[in-house]
This record gives C-alpha cells, sequence and structure tokens, in this order.
C-alpha cells in the first residue's frame, strides 16, 4: 500500500485533490511521454511552458488580478508533489512558479507586477533567479556580478551558473552588487528580459550527475545594459533582506519535494519486492528486507509530519527560518539515506538507469546542496540555540 494512502496531510482539501487531479492528468499526458527525449536534450520542449499555463499550472498562488490562480502555497506544493510522481525531473516548475513569481510579487511595483506576472502565469514567460557565481555558493555575501548606474541603464558585468531555466528563460531575477558596500549591503535585485538583449550570452549546459533533462547553464554579462527601472521594488541595496526573507520558502520548496522523494522511493521498492524472486522466494517474504523498508518507512513518515508542519506554519505566515533549515536538511538527508537504502534492495538492477530508483538515487543527491547547504542549515540552527 503507498504510504501516502495510509496517512493524509492535515492541510489537505476537496479544492486540493481536485488540483492534483489536474495536475497528475497534465504531467501523465505532457511529461510522462517525453522524459526520455528530454534527458537527451538536457531541456524541456518550449511549449511544455506554455502548456502548463494553458492548464492553470503556473503561478497558482499568485492573485488572479495578476493573472495567477488566486491558491496558496498549498497548490503549488500539490503540483510539485504530482511532477515528482510523474518522474518528472526537468521541468523547473518550482523556480519559475514558487522562487521567481513570489519576488516579483512580493517586492514588485505595480507596474511591474503588471507587466510580468500575467505573462509567467501564461508560460509567455518562463523565469529564472541568478544567485550562485563560479566563485560564490552558499555564501550570499560574497557576490560579485557588478551594476553600474550609467544614466538611465544599469552596465551590468560578471557571470552566474548553476541556472535553472537557462535555456528557455525570458524572464531573470539577476543578484548584482550596485554599490561599494562590502557584503549584503550593495546587492540589489535587477530583472532582466533576455530577448534580443546585447551583452547576455548563454553559457553550456552543464552536465550534471542527476536531472539530465533539466537545462542548467551558465549565464554570462558582458556590458549588458538594462533599464534602471528593472531593479526589482525600484529601490538599490535592498536584495539581502529580499533573499533572506524568500529563502525560508525555498527551502521548504525542496523539503516538500525530499518528502514526495521519498516516498515514492519506499513505494516502488515494495512492488519489486513482492514481485521479486530470490532463492525461491519473493524478496519481500526475507526479514532483512521487512525490516529495512519498515525503517524506511517510518523515516519517511518523520520527514513528512515535519513537512507538513512546515507547511502549516507558512499557510498561516509563521515560518521561520529555524524551522525551514530543519525541514530542508533533515528531508534531504533522510531522503538520500532512504533511496540509497531502497536501491540496495534492487540489486544489480539498482544501477541501472532504466529504473526509477537509480534515477532518483542521482536526482536526489543535490536536494543537500542547492538552497543552501545542509551545513549551512546546520549553522543557522545552531544560531538560534
Amino acid at each position: 500500500m503507498e504510504l501516502t494512502r495510509t496517512y493524509r496531510s492535515p492541510w489537505l482539501d476537496e479544492e486540493l485533490d481536485d488540483v492534483r487531479q489536474l495536475a497528475r492528468t497534465f504531467f501523465e499526458k505532457e511529461s510522462v511521454p517525453n522524459q526520455e527525449r528530454w534527458a537527451k536534450e538536457h531541456q524541456v520542449d518550449r511549449e511544455y511552458w506554455n502548456a502548463a499555463g494553458d492548464a492553470g499550472l503556473l503561478c497558482i498562488a499568485i492573485p488572479t488580478e495578476f493573472g495567477g490562480g488566486g491558491g496558496t502555497f498549498a497548490h503549488e506544493a500539490v503540483v510539485m508533489e504530482e511532477q515528482a510522481a510523474a518522474g518528472d525531473d526537468a521541468f523547473g516548475y518550482s523556480v519559475h512558479s514558487t522562487i521567481v513569481a513570489p519576488y516579483i510579487l512580493k517586492y514588485g511595483t505595480q507596474e511591474q507586477k503588471e507587466k510580468w506576472l500575467p505573462k509567467l502565469a501564461t508560460g509567455e514567460l518562463v523565469g529564472a533567479i541568478a544567485m550562485t557565481e563560479p566563485g560564490a555558493g552558499s555564501d550570499l555575501q560574497a557576490l560579485r556580478t557588478s551594476a553600474r548606474l550609467d544614466g538611465d541603464e544599469y552596465v551590468v558585468n560578471g557571470s552566474k551558473t548553476f541556472i535553472t531555466n537557462g535555456t528557455h528563460a525570458d524572464l531573470i531575477i539577476v543578484v548584482v552588487r550596485t554599490g561599494e558596500e562590502e557584503g549584503g549591503k550593495g546587492l540589489s535585485l535587477l530583472v532582466i528580459e533576455t530577448d534580443g538583449l546585447a551583452g547576455f550570452e548563454r553559457g553550456r549546459v552543464l552536465e550534471k550527475l542527476g536531472m539530465p533533462g533539466q537545462d542548467t547553464r551558465e549565464l554570462f554579462f558582458s556590458d549588458m545594459r538594462v533599464p534602471k527601472e528593472n531593479i526589482l521594488g525600484g529601490e538599490e541595496g535592498q536584495a539581502f533582506l529580499q533573499l533572506m526573507e524568500q529563502l525560508p520558502q525555498e527551502r521548504l520548496i525542496i523539503a516538500v519535494a525530499a518528502a514526495k522523494g521519498a516516498e515514492l522511493a519506499i513505494d516502488r521498492t515494495v512492488e519489486y519486492a513482492k514481485e521479486r524472486q530470490a532463492f525461491g522466494r519473493e524478496l519481500m517474504k526475507f526479514q532483512n528486507t521487512r525490516f529495512v523498508l519498515a525503517e524506511c518507512a517510518t523515516q519517511a513518515r518523520a520527514v513528512r509530519t515535519l513537512v507538513d508542519h512546515c507547511i502549516e506554519l507558512h499557510l498561516k505566515g509563521e515560518l521561520d527560518a529555524q524551522s525551514a533549515s530543519m525541514a530542508k536538511w533533515f528531508s534531504t538527508d533522510q531522503q538520500c539515506q532512504i533511496i540509497d537504502r531502497c536501491l540496495q534492495i534492487f540489486g544489480g538492477y539498482g544501477y541501472m538507469l532504466e529504473y526509477p530508483i537509480a534515477r532518483a538515487y542521482a536526482a536526489a543527491r543535490v536536494q543537500k546542496i542547492y538552497g543552501g547547504t545542509n551545513e549551512i542549515m546546520k549553522e543557522l540552527i545552531a544560531r538560534t540555540l
């Protein structure tokens, strides 16, 4: 029996069940048949974004006045869970809908919101956020990409790496240094519209351990000129505060994916163990197999209840950095442990990429790295003790 059938998250309701069914139908029809091709091409089809917009899945938590679905983070969580259930680790939905759009909604001027959010909701624009640089990962205060004001435009120079949606992104929130102040005080969020933008270049598609269908790229800016009205919120020097306010949701997004990923791994392994024969009997009849899966199921339930707790806090506007950091590190650490133990039950087949458990193993490893490494999460938690 699937773990999700023996436990129901307390924040779910009938409306969210309907959203789940809509998302499940969409991913089964539009994603599943194309995943092998996307993995080879290192990107989803550009039209896939428009199809998701037509289905009402993009920016589902953005108010209807800006073209969104008028829902909450719970609606987004359900969509992300169904994307994971479909085996789709190529579609950069979470970056587009649950990171980029909320930044614009929370900090954008009225003009910026009216200009960009409706197009993100339809898929006319694909969103990305560019923080990480070759010399600066989790340490945001070490970022060096510069934006110098020249008349009515910023002149931007620098580079970013590990950018999800790097191929298709039309609208990118770039963390830039607009001031001379050291650390986070001189950082701003500058929104660039890439169509025909001189000085903007997409670098190579990066070969990753997992998620081969995701268009993760490098970005380069060489005397790139961006209108000064594209500073998010219209005021320089606000990026560090904005990033700190939004990172708890980003980390909760990762935790949601980790909880679902762990549950899926267990469900697939239980199914395999009941079918696979060894020494004349099903794998599931061996005590070691049963004990390993019992332990994994318990670990996954612990992750799920922590993530559910944080979702409920977030829906009430009460999610703090400590709780989000706890959810992020614990869920991703457990996800990797659970998938590793499940893969072992598959034996040699677990090492074959044609099996979903192998692809899940590869994809899960980055969960402990992005959104702030798990070591950073522990440091943030420790500061509150």
